[in-house]
């Protein structure tokens, strides 16, 4: 393997002498390494959105709920809760009342989505999305509300402000009566990004109960799971459990369609990406099959003094090798020192241009995120080296297969 390492090497510096196969070859490394690094900050880009996903979305959709079909609420609500407490699947369950309507200021109407739950004030898991001072004014106020920013811009109002909410009621003909009017004080801003600071709202659960006439503290009970991925079968054994007919839901159903976008450009960056390695790869190839018909006469000679098959394939195998070696480096290092960096780097070229990648009213950020994971490293760096070797293997068994009496006629 020495020998063979120093033919290779030999063969290479010879290479760059010869302009034409020493660019083919130095843009199969720039392509190799070019791919890495693009997979390797798409991937972490992917990586990003799917934490964003699971940490602000999943912080205010719960990962369950069942909610009864009755119009009086759940029964037995604190027997339930106590049930749920001991499963080692939920991390907490807690009941809830949703509430929609539309929210009329000065002439003003706004369709909202308004969740009542047990407010606690040290209550801390809602703290990424309300400032503390927002929920320790909302915790004190039995009528306050807190909403989501774009509602909040819409009508122009201000913490402290009453807005009128109409509740529709309907009457058992199921015909729609007069509706409700509840009156609410915001106490704050929500701020979960995009469509979502559209449409949802907080206010206390007594509040919310009373609004749609339930005779029962609760209308559904909402869970958080240690695994929100198995949310859909743990919502369903649930739900077939509960004594009474409830409908079943979880997040998958509402902001599912978001995970699978994800994944899905996920699988298609690293198909469309891996292909790009492998046609650097091919000028790999080029590049030695033009190395061996130029060195045909010293791979001969070296075969009549005893050269053997096995090490002229060696020494063209790595002299391939080495171009993808490099370019596998340098992109993969150029790619773990930018993609952890990403969000910043985006974010002074926004400043600078100002422009805006990632609109807050269009997606659930607005900024570019990025998480760097090693496992995608390994597997990026491990399909250019395989592919960047497999590029080497046609040239090379070609050298070997060289005869030395046609080589030196």
């Amino acid at each position: 393997m020495k020998l063979a390492w120093q033919l290779a090497r030999r063969f290479r510096r010879a290479k760059q002498q010869n302009r034409f196969i020493s660019f083919i070859s130095l843009s199969s490394t720039f392509g190799i390494g070019l791919g890495c690094f693009v997979l390797i900050v798409l991937l972490s880009v992917m990586n990003g959105f799917e934490r964003e996903l699971t940490h602000r979305i999943l912080g205010v959709v719960p990962h369950g709920e069942i909610f009864s079909y009755s119009s009086q609420g759940i029964e037995n609500l604190d027997s339930h809760l106590q049930v749920f407490a001991s499963d080692e699947r939920i991390v907490y369950a807690e009941p809830y009342t949703p509430v929609n309507g539309m929210i009329q200021q000065r002439g003003t109407l706004k369709s909202v989505a308004l969740t009542g739950i047990a407010v606690k004030a040290d209550d801390n898991r809602w703290l990424q999305q309300v400032t503390s001072e927002a929920w320790e004014r909302f915790s004190t106020q039995a009528d306050g509300v807190l909403l989501g920013r774009s509602i909040v811009e819409k009508l122009s109002l201000n913490v402290g402000d009453s807005i009128q909410l109409l509740v529709p009621t309907a009457t058992e003909s199921l015909k729609f009566s007069a509706p409700k009017n509840v009156t609410l004080k915001v106490a704050g801003i929500m701020k979960v990004g995009g469509e979502l600071d559209n449409q949802i709202g907080l206010m206390h659960l007594s509040a919310a109960s009373h609004a749609v006439g339930a005779t029962m503290p609760a209308m559904g009970i909402r869970f958080t799971l240690n695994d929100p991925f198995f949310a859909h079968e743990v919502m369903r054994e649930i739900g077939y459990e509960f004594p009474q007919a409830v409908y079943m839901s979880d997040w998958t159903r509402t902001q599912g369609h978001l995970y699978n976008d994800i994944q899905l450009v996920r699988v298609v960056v690293y198909i469309a990406l891996t292909l790009v390695i492998a046609v650097a790869c091919f000028n790999i190839v080029s590049s030695l099959v033009m190395a061996v018909r130029e060195k045909q006469q010293a791979i001969a000679i070296l075969k009549t003094m005893g050269a053997t098959d096995t090490l002229i394939a060696q020494a063209f195998i790595l002299q391939g090798a080495i171009n993808g070696f490099i370019g596998t480096f340098v992109g993969v290092a150029l790619g773990v020192l930018v993609a952890p960096n990403l969000s910043r780097i985006v974010g002074t070229i926004e400043s600078a241009l100002g422009v805006e990648v990632l609109s807050g009213d269009i997606y659930f950020i607005d900024f570019l995120p990025s998480q760097l994971l090693w496992s995608d490293v390994v597997v990026t760096a491990s399909v250019a080296l395989l592919l960047s070797v497999l590029a080497t293997l046609y040239p090379a068994r070609k050298a070997a297969n060289l005869k030395p009496a046609s080589a030196l006629n």
